[in-house]
């Protein structure tokens, strides 16, 4: 197989994967509804009587939550407290978390842009992480906050910065909650002790909740953020990771799955929001879809405390971009999140392999031409076969041109006279097959890992040209270059039996190739440049390696 034809086959490769894939979103089965496994109870030391998870349907509150959408009022909640450290700005009162504003990320390169901003109380964008204790009689224990300060700014030097907040409710109940941001940390950690006061026994549970509306997302394959989960993810220990776009929100049937050691998420393109419950204790995941907003919650433990009992839970609420490293030290199957699909098992690799060379070279672009050059590297053998049979090819052209000459219109009677001369002088035309079949997952990997790592996101590789290796090259450099490298490599390759019809659709290639990758992110052409650039350079080289006098006819 020529080099052309390797740019054909790549190109019809991709195109229809990327095809396949946007076929496959609209119409994925209506997955089935796990079944609800046996009830689990939370026996912590200082727990007289912890009940078993009911059904969502059952659990008191749950059907006020779903009623709707809109945020609580401030006189319901208590006041606004602002907890900022060097990476996020929340503003949060004892219930809910209203705003989250991601510190180190902007939402455009543009100088003075702001930064990107997750949790939002304005309707047309709302999103709430909420954390609520309810009684088995409907009522919320409301925390408000502890002293008169409502501003906490991690201090020079300081660990962490924390702020308190009290529920005092009229049966004796008091509810104390802690949320801490340690320095350089997505992860807020909240800390909750429930105190029976009272004189009578006190049943409740927590629903750490999710609720949003989605977010407006651009579509078409060549759109990265249109291959990125827009929608819910969970993790269990026995089902592992699962994920639900919104247009599939309740159509794929409930969610209603007791938990012990998992999480719950609404993920965007780069970004993550995800409760993770303490790890020993169980919780119901739930999905409802609300009108204009989709909720995803983890509803539990359910707790019964007599009077001068107390219980404690933790749980850690992610706000933040999807850095793998940082996701899988918060919580099992976190970095999951990252969600490769079925190109996982090259994708990360990828991702660690251009994490490391960015460390040599702190840039992404210079990152992904160094990756090139390793994968190069790796496949010179099965290259360097390709070449040899190429230059044979070249060497038997006038041998060739006069089957053809013979053989006129008879095609079949060709190809079996070019077959048996390629079988006497052991020239093998396939040559170039198995190192395009092992680049093309390399090619596709590499987009996954471009649609899903917030380190490549806005980074630049050349000031003043591509300043966003995740969008379009804007002065269509690279797709003109890849054009050129196509028409020089034709040069040198062999039109070994092509009729005047196939060499001239061969010839409008080049042109092809660059009108698609214009709409391609500029990291994946780059990439792709980078690697015909190679192999014109290694195909122009073993040209004259093995070049040798033509072969008479």
């Amino acid at each position: 197989m020529n080099q052309t034809r390797t740019f054909l086959l790549m190109a019809w490769l991709m195109v229809a994967f990327l095809l396949w894939r946007e076929w496959g979103n609209e119409h994925a089965p209506a997955a089935t509804p796990a079944a609800i496994p046996a009830a689990q109870q939370t026996t912590p030391g200082n727990l007289a009587n912890t009940s078993n998870l009911p059904t969502a349907s059952a659990i008191p509150g749950v059907a006020a939550s779903a009623a709707s959408a809109q945020l609580r009022a401030t006189a319901e909640t208590g006041p606004l407290v602002r907890l900022r450290n060097d990476v996020l700005d929340l503003q949060l009162n004892g219930l809910d978390v209203v705003r989250a504003e991601l510190l180190q990320y902007r939402q455009a390169r543009a100088p003075g842009s702001p930064a990107v901003v997750l949790f939002n109380p304005e309707q047309a964008q709302f999103f709430v992480a909420q954390a609520i204790w309810r009684g088995v009689d409907g009522t919320v224990l409301v925390p408000l906050p502890e002293g008169p300060a409502r501003e906490f700014t991690l201090a020079n030097g300081a660990a962490a910065v924390s702020a308190r907040f009290v529920a005092n409710a009229a049966n004796g109940i008091q509810l104390q909650r802690t949320v801490t941001l340690a320095r350089g940390s997505y992860a807020l950690q909240v800390h909750d002790e429930l105190v029976n006061t009272g004189n009578v026994a006190w049943t409740g549970n927590v629903a750490r909740v999710l609720d949003r509306v989605p977010p407006v997302v651009k579509t078409g394959f060549t759109n990265p953020e249109s291959f990125s989960l827009s929608g819910a993810a969970w993790y269990s220990a026995t089902d592992k990771y699962k994920k639900r776009k919104y247009t599939n929100f309740t159509k794929d049937g409930p969610l209603d799955q007791t938990v012990t050691g998992g999480w719950v998420a609404l993920s965007q393109h780069y970004f993550l929001t995800a409760w993770v419950p303490q790890k020993d204790q169980a919780a119901l995941f739930t999905l409802a879809e609300k009108g204009r907003t989709y909720e995803i919650a983890a509803r539990g433990p359910q707790v019964s405390l007599a009077p001068g009992q107390r219980f404690a839970s933790n749980a850690t609420l992610w706000v933040g971009p999807k850095l793998a490293d940082k996701l899988e030290a918060t919580a099992p199957g976190l970095e999951l999140a990252l969600d490769y699909g079925m190109f996982t098992v090259l994708s990360k690799p990828i991702h660690w392999l251009l994490t490391q060379l960015h460390k040599l070279t702190h840039n992404w672009g210079w990152a992904i031409v160094l990756l090139v050059v390793l994968i190069k590297l790796a496949l010179y053998p099965l290259s360097a076969a390709q070449y040899k049979s190429m230059a044979k090819m070249r060497k038997f052209q006038p041998r060739i041109a006069q089957l053809k000459e013979r053989y006129g219109e008879d095609k079949q009677k060709f190809q079996m006279a070019m077959l048996d001369l390629y079988k006497k002088e052991k020239i093998n035309p396939a040559g170039g097959c198995l190192p395009v079949l092992i680049q093309m997952p390399v090619f596709l990997a590499l987009y996954y890992v471009l649609l899903e790592a917030v380190e490549l996101r806005q980074a630049p590789w050349i000031v003043g040209w591509v300043s966003d290796l995740t969008a379009q090259d804007p002065y269509f450099i690279l797709p003109l270059l890849n054009a050129a490298v196509m028409f020089l490599t034709q040069r040198l390759t062999p039109a070994v039996g092509m009729d005047p019809m196939q060499q001239k659709m061969m010839q409008m290639m080049p042109l092809v190739m660059a009108v698609m990758f214009a709409f391609f992110p500029a990291g994946l052409v780059l990439y792709w440049v980078t690697n015909g650039t190679l192999g014109l350079a290694q195909q122009w080289w073993n040209t004259r390696r093995f070049a040798e006098e033509p072969a008479k006819a």
